[in-house]
């Protein structure tokens, strides 16, 4: 295991020059571009206070929602940047226009040009209404195709900058080898590290060959954790010969491919970090010693979001800012209190506890990430582009091709698909859904788009709390029609802490599952169901759960599209990774 270990550590630096020159590239500007770009670094680096510098190392966040200069959202916003000098802002969910406008405010605010980062893993549609929605990282990868991840990301960074978004945090690089993730699962490519390092390569270059800066997250790699790290501290408990020959790899790759940002995890990883309770955003261990040194990384390391019970749950506002630049972060991620993390930083270089110098590497960095997309010579994207460009519809039909790609039938026992009903048979459709929380995205598209194909539909929408009475009903009224669909949402989401259906749902899926006429079963979201449901005859896998995904799912089942999808991960007891049932040319 020594020989393995220091094999793997030796190939690491090897690839640590090749991916550090990768990282510092600026393939689109000239030698004397580059050089009055460093010029300005080191101009904007001079001309600043003690506090500037300090306030370049924090992020804000604020929702792109429509927001007046006399509101009090605005008033705080402006506050933060101009009392507290931040280096950037994070974007939440909100509309093209208004994050547009507010992204302008803003920057109107800031004497030194604002760092604007957005969550942007399944395109701008999925944090800005009226933007692209691509699929997910796992349907991506489910398509089998790196070219298609690197399409999504080049159309995302296009949109992105138009919008004035800089930095995305995305692709997740971490490997999802944990069934139970309830927070990585379809957010990430896969459980096979080179797979999903090759695609997350190929969505960094997309990403960045269009002006936008990418972030591999979440290192050194969330994807074996069955916790959700904003609800607590989250222990990945591999071994260190196991974390270097999966959890790794793909941050590897993603060095090498000169990816410009790393986002650290909230995770406790003994084998890297023997504090139990210092999560690897504070561990220098994990920060400067891997990352930095043996990795080689000189990119910008942002920290994961630092309201998080991860962190807060063992530190002050103040204390965890100044642990995460003490242990190699230059970005606090927007903290409880910007004021609290500011002050808590301040003091610690007046006291001696953060060297000027610390500081300083961190804002060189910092600025050089400005410089490169631009924010030496800033001027505010024109809006009226907006609405000639993102969310297309050409942009929105590659998406739709792409979803199409990754349905994967995995199991069809009874050779029910594609379902064909008669003209005068009765199709019944059930909705499962996790919890009772309602949107127009879970099932209602699927419902729309199955009508204009096959009118006579019965729908019943099936809640987590039916109850025994319910449940029976439904398996009676099953027997009584020409056909059952029964769509299932397993959603994957921040603070949810969870990663599966209700027993009524299991309950039902049992009776359905012995019916004798055709019934199909379609997953949106988490894949892994299988293990509770073993029984189930048929077994289609969607990855995602918007409407496009939905309307994608409604095609497969009724043979209007090709199947094509192969699982990116296994489902334990099952099928291993790159099953799927095909049908049609051009099948892998």
């Amino acid at each position: 295991m020594m020989r393995r270990g220091r094999a793997f550590w030796v190939s690491l630096l090897c690839l640590a020059a090749w991916g550090q020159a990768a990282a510092l590239r600026e393939p689109s500007a000239s030698g004397s571009q580059g050089a009055s770009k460093q010029a300005w670094v080191e101009e904007t680096l001079a001309s600043m206070s003690l506090a500037e510098k300090v306030g370049q190392l924090i992020v804000g966040g604020a929702p792109s929602t429509y927001t007046p200069l006399d509101s009090e959202s605005f008033k705080r916003i402006r506050e933060e940047i101009e009392r507290w000098h931040l280096g950037g802002y994070h974007a939440f969910r909100g509309d093209l226009y208004s994050a547009s406008f507010l992204i302008r405010r803003m920057q109107e605010a800031a004497r030194i040009p604002l760092l604007i980062t957005a969550d942007l893993e399944a395109g701008t549609g999925l944090i800005f209404e009226g933007g692209t929605r691509f699929p997910r990282h796992m349907a991506l990868a489910a398509t089998g195709k790196p070219e298609l991840a690197r399409q999504a990301a080049a159309i995302t960074a296009q949109e992105a900058r138009l919008l004035g978004v800089h930095v995305n945090f995305a692709p997740v690089t971490d490997v999802n080898s944990n069934p139970e993730n309830p927070i990585i699962n379809i957010r990430s490519f896969g459980e096979d590290p080179e797979s999903v390092g090759a695609m997350a390569a190929a969505y960094i270059e997309g990403i960045q060959s269009n002006g936008l800066l990418a972030t591999a997250k979440h290192f050194p790699g969330h994807g074996d954790t069955a916790a959700d790290s904003h609800l607590e501290l989250a222990t990945v408990d591999a071994p260190l010969e196991q974390l270097q020959r999966i959890d790794l790899i793909p941050f590897e790759k993603s060095i090498q491919a000169g990816v410009a940002a790393i986002m650290t995890a909230h995770l406790s990883v003994p084998a890297l970090e023997p504090n139990p309770k210092l999560p690897a955003t504070l561990s220098k261990r994990i920060l400067s010693d891997l990352l930095r040194e043996r990795m080689g990384f000189q990119g910008l390391i942002f920290t994961d979001a630092m309201n998080m019970a991860g962190v807060t749950s063992h530190y002050s506002v103040g204390e965890g800012a100044v642990r995460a630049i003490e242990a190699g972060a230059d970005l606090v991620l927007f903290p409880v209190s910007v004021a609290k993390a500011h002050d808590g930083l301040l003091k610690a270089v007046r006291s001696g506890r953060l060297s000027k110098e610390r500081i300083e590497a961190s804002v060189r960095r910092i600025l050089a990430a400005k410089a490169r997309v631009g924010l030496d010579e800033y001027a505010p994207p024109d809006p009226s582009e907006i609405d000639a460009f993102v969310g297309s519809e050409k942009h929105r039909e590659m998406a739709r091709e792409m979803m199409e790609a990754a349905i994967t039938v995995v199991r069809d026992e009874k050779s029910a698909l594609p379902l064909r009903p008669g003209r005068n048979s009765t199709v019944l459709i059930f909705t499962m859904l996790d919890s009772k929380r309602r949107s127009e995205s879970r099932g209602a598209a699927f419902l729309r788009e199955f009508r204009d194909y096959h009118r006579r539909v019965v729908h019943f929408e099936i809640d987590p709390d039916a109850s025994d009475q319910e449940i029976r009903l439904a398996i009676e009224l099953s027997k009584r029609v020409g056909a059952v669909v029964t769509a299932a949402y397993i959603r994957v989401a921040a603070f949810k802490g969870e990663i599966d259906l209700a027993p009524s749902h299991l309950k039902l899926l049992e009776g359905l599952s012995a019916l004798e006429r055709p019934f199909a079963f379609v997953l949106f979201g988490s894949p892994y169901l299988l293990s509770s449901a073993p029984s189930l005859p048929s077994y289609v896998v969607a990855y995602d759960d918007y409407p496009a995904a939905e309307a994608a799912a409604v095609r497969i089942l009724l043979g209007r599209s090709t199947r094509q999808g192969r699982l990116p991960i296994s489902l334990p007891g099952f099928h291993e990774v790159g099953h799927g049932i095909g049908s049609g040319p051009g099948q892998r």
